[in-house]
């Protein structure tokens, strides 16, 4: 007998939504005051493309005018009327789960938690309270379904004896036995950092973000087009027919099933599912920055030493860089020129998870964590000339910083000291102290005589900044100390010159 039809994604809450807790899809697309998702990093970027696949499947516009006449309101409008039209596909348990696959019955059976980076289950160490497992509810289990479906790490836990598709040798060894599970398509192997343009609301993150039929035409990557979302037309197996279509849209990179997963009362069955190409086989995810003008492509990935503000350079230099040096993440780059239109204050969100890995086998670990950051653009200074003269300042700072670095290597070196690890201390120090004044560098990028003025004040704080850095790590209590301090101490005259003349 089949299970019972219950928990609807439309109808319960499971979706968490800043300053305002746990709401269904049919409670987020009818409220435009929501101001944004809460959760961690890895939650925001899985569930911000699930709603982006709806938006998409709902409301896509022809072009940008249609984009524009349809607006806000008129997009979360088509989303409830296609939430209405498709109910019966967004039960999480039933005949067919929302996003689940019913023939993975029989396969190992996992624990909810013993999936999640940020859980501690086996032998791995607890080392505070919100690593211990705990029960799970249907909304935690919602929200689990949905990041698993790109976001699973690669490991031993996906039972790969399951094969959904008659012949697909894509999960087993050639002596016969079954593969461990790739990482999911949205993590890759350390980490991609994702990244969407956001509004002061909600609905209207999604509708900025949002691709015309014009736009996924354009792209190259999907050819296939848009496609339809995983639960209209469920694949099969690993490499059905709609498996391989999803593979080449963009509705599969939204919604990746990389992982093939079945809830049960006791806990889920985990299979390797989808095998997305990577970006250096020729695959893109629309949200990750990717450079494809280098001789083997690169793309930016989660740095816990490197917090996002720090790559936003590199996620605009579509702005201002050509060839070899441009990345290009199509949720900024096609969306940016639309966006500043109709938006005072764009604000630009990265994040991710960073990991390791080792022999196949993911994990989170030593300096490993989820980061984010958000940036806010002003519409009417964004331009070529604002993106040079940030890109300038930029450069500056990082110069700044590795002579930070440099200084406080040689001070402990001319003690007979190892001072590598006191160097990324000081540099670390620095970074944090100035995350605090970006938002006001980026401000200041204007060209203009009072935005000048304002780069000069910040240029220094950020040499004062330089300065207590390293006076914090390198102490001059001694004779010794002190001779080395002062001949090492960061002199930034000329960092200092240069803002003046800029």
């Amino acid at each position: 007998m089949s299970e019972e039809n219950r928990f609807n994604l439309i109808d319960e809450p499971w979706i968490p939504v800043a300053d305002v807790g746990r709401v269904g899809l049919r409670q987020l697309f009818s409220n435009p005051d929501y101001r944004a998702l809460g959760g961690n990093p890895v939650q925001k970027i899985a569930v911000t493309k699930l709603l982006l696949a709806i938006a998409q499947a709902a409301a896509t516009p022809p072009d940008d005018e249609a984009w524009n006449e349809m607006g806000v309101d008129g997009m979360a409008r088509a989303c409830l009327d296609y939430l209405d039209c498709w109910h019966d596909r967004f039960w999480l348990y039933g005949e067919r789960p929302f996003l689940q696959f019913p023939a993975l019955q029989g396969s190992n059976l996992l624990s909810d938690g013993s999936l999640l980076p940020d859980i501690a289950t086996g032998n791995t160490t607890v080392l505070t309270e919100s690593q211990v497992e705990k029960p799970f509810s249907d909304a935690d289990r919602a929200l689990l379904v949905v990041t698993l479906a790109g976001f699973a790490l690669s490991g031993k836990k996906a039972d790969n004896s399951v094969v959904l598709t008659p012949g697909y040798s894509g999960k087993t060894k050639p002596n016969g036995k079954p593969t461990s599970g790739r990482a999911g398509a949205l993590i890759g192997y350390m980490g991609y950092l994702h990244s969407f343009l956001q509004s002061s609301t909600l609905t209207g993150t999604l509708w900025l973000n949002l691709f015309s039929q014009q736009q996924i035409d354009a792209m190259s990557f999907y050819p296939q087009g848009l496609g339809r979302p995983p639960w209209e037309s469920p694949p099969a197996g690993e490499d059905c027919p709609i498996a391989r279509q999803l593979r080449e849209s963009l509705m599969g990179r939204l919604i990746p099933l990389s992982h093939f997963s079945l809830l049960r009362q006791e806990g889920l069955h985990f299979t390797e599912g989808i095998a997305h190409p990577s970006y250096k086989e020729g695959g893109m995810d629309p949200s990750v920055a990717v450079n494809t003008g280098a001789k083997v492509p690169k793309t930016l990935w989660v740095d816990t030493e490197k917090r996002p503000w720090r790559q936003l350079t590199a996620l605009l230099s579509f702005m201002g860089q050509t060839g070899k040096s441009r990345f290009d993440c199509f949720q900024l780059s096609l969306g940016l020129t639309r966006a500043r239109l109709h938006e005072a204050t764009i604000g630009v969100w990265s994040g991710g998870l960073r990991v390791s890995s080792n022999a196949g086998e993911q994990y989170v670990s030593g300096s490993d964590d989820f980061v984010e950051s958000l940036v806010l653009l002003h519409s009417d200074a964004l331009g070529a000339s604002w993106y040079v003269q940030l890109n300038q300042e930029m450069s500056a700072l990082e110069d700044t910083a590795k002579r930070l670095y440099g200084a406080t290597l040689n001070y402990y070196q001319a003690q007979k000291l190892e001072g590598s690890d006191f160097a990324a201390m000081s540099s670390n120090l620095f970074w944090q102290l100035a995350e605090r004044h970006f938002q006001p560098l980026v401000n200041a990028c204007e060209p203009d005589e009072t935005a000048a003025a304002e780069r000069l004040r910040l240029r220094k704080i950020f040499a004062t900044l330089i300065h207590r850095s390293y006076d914090d790590i390198c102490p001059r209590d001694t004779a010794r100390q002190l001779e080395a301090w002062a001949q090492y101490r960061p002199n930034l005259s000329d960092y200092l010159n240069q803002g003046a003349s800029t």
